[in-house]
């Protein structure tokens, strides 16, 4: 039985520490931050997964600066197209001075933020610490992105991964998250925690030890939080008012195959064409429902034809698209988010993660795909933290 005993001590994974003792109470960041930035600088390299809303911009700039102050070196953070300029705002506000740029050889400042479209233009040598913001572009499996992401920064000693929708069912971006931060490979993980079921490879579920020893390896080295009430801090702060969703629904008329009747759509090909046959009443529907408005409206597409409709109807919208250039996407973000255009139509998959749209309180859907991640984190750009209004999802 001791030998048993002994052959399991061997395998447990130690919470091995890499980092340093930090002073997080120096900036002007509510208590659950300053212990999270504190905890992130002792291990060194960790994740923060806290809720959208919960401060992570202000906690990544607070463990940059100190990873700068320790060890003399730069920091580097990667974040979506014009999160860049909210977080050098933000950083300001806390004391922090960070420098936007698109190429490493435009800039020497100790804390640089960049775009991930950008981040070809850097080194990782460069640097000795890394921020990955909104990092659950972790999430696929074979990505260039996520591939690159983790060979370019394999030897960099600090790295911290922030986002709020790291799926918990998602094992693969789970371990894509270890793998970046230099914890565990992802299949090294696989084999500690996981057991895959027959000959489906792609179907992993967790071993009977794995059930509980897995959740507390991830404690180790992430924080995953919905409130600062998870990790027994003051939450009232963060009760935000009511969010009332309305439903419109119209007739999408429906005849696959030259059938005489209607149909449920219920293939993904099925969908599709509904999208299409609807198209057009749905957008003069919410054409209609927001020029009866002078409030601030927030439009999410989800076809390029959703929005070229919208944008005729609605003739003062900001309309941002995937093929506009770089700086004409900043440029009508920028305008609408300091409230310089009423009306935005855009895609989750361009503005759904990271902007802070608190003066708004009004979406409408137009188009939706089958990711819930993409309209949970669509809904949480003015759904959160800073929202005094009660809001409208339709």
């Amino acid at each position: 039985m001791n030998n048993y005993t002994d052959f399991l001590a061997k395998k447990t994974k130690l919470n091995l520490v890499a980092g340093f003792d930090s002073d997080a109470t120096r900036y002007a960041l509510f208590d659950f931050q300053s212990a999270i930035v504190s905890w992130a600088c002792k291990r060194g390299r960790a994740g923060i997964f806290a809720d959208t809303g919960l401060g992570k911009t202000a906690m990544q700039v607070a463990w940059a600066d100190q990873v700068v102050k320790h060890t003399q070196g730069r920091v580097l953070i990667i974040a979506p197209l014009c999160v860049a300029q909210q977080t050098v705002k933000e950083a300001a506000r806390i004391g922090v001075e960070v420098e936007y740029a698109r190429s490493g050889n435009k800039t020497s400042a100790s804390i640089v933020i960049t775009n991930y479209e950008m981040m070809d233009h850097f080194s990782a040598a460069d640097f000795i610490g890394v921020v990955l913001d909104e990092s659950s572009i972790l999430k696929s499996l074979s990505g260039k992105i996520r591939t690159a992401l983790i060979e370019s920064f394999q030897n960099t000693p600090y790295r911290l991964s922030c986002t709020a929708t790291p799926s918990p069912n998602d094992f693969m971006e789970l371990g894509n998250q270890a793998e970046f931060l230099g914890v565990m490979t992802r299949t090294e993980m696989l084999a500690t925690y996981f057991i895959h079921d027959g000959g489906d490879t792609s179907k992993w579920r967790l071993k009977g030890h794995g059930k509980t020893k897995f959740w507390e390896w991830m404690a180790t080295w992430s924080v995953c939080i919905r409130s600062p009430e998870d990790i027994g801090f003051d939450g009232s702060r963060y009760i935000l008012p009511g969010l009332d969703i309305n439903q419109h629904v119209v007739d999408a008329r429906f005849f696959p195959d030259d059938q005489l009747f209607p149909v449920i759509a219920q293939t993904l090909s099925d969908r599709r064409s509904a999208k299409r046959s609807s198209l057009d009443d749905r957008v003069q529907l919410a054409a209609d429902i927001v020029n009866s408005s002078d409030e601030t409206f927030i439009i999410w597409c989800n076809l390029n034809d959703e929005s070229t409709g919208l944008k005729k109807l609605i003739p003062d919208a900001e309309e941002v698209y995937g093929s506009l250039s770089i700086e004409e996407k900043e440029s009508r973000i920028k305008r609408f988010t300091f409230g310089d255009s009423r009306v935005i139509i855009t895609k989750p998959s361009i503005t759904g993660f990271g902007l802070n749209w608190q003066h708004c309180h009004n979406m409408i859907f137009v188009g939706m795909d089958d990711s819930f991640e993409s309209y949970y984190q669509a809904v949480r750009r003015c759904y959160r933290f800073g929202q005094k209004t009660r809001s409208t999802s339709i």
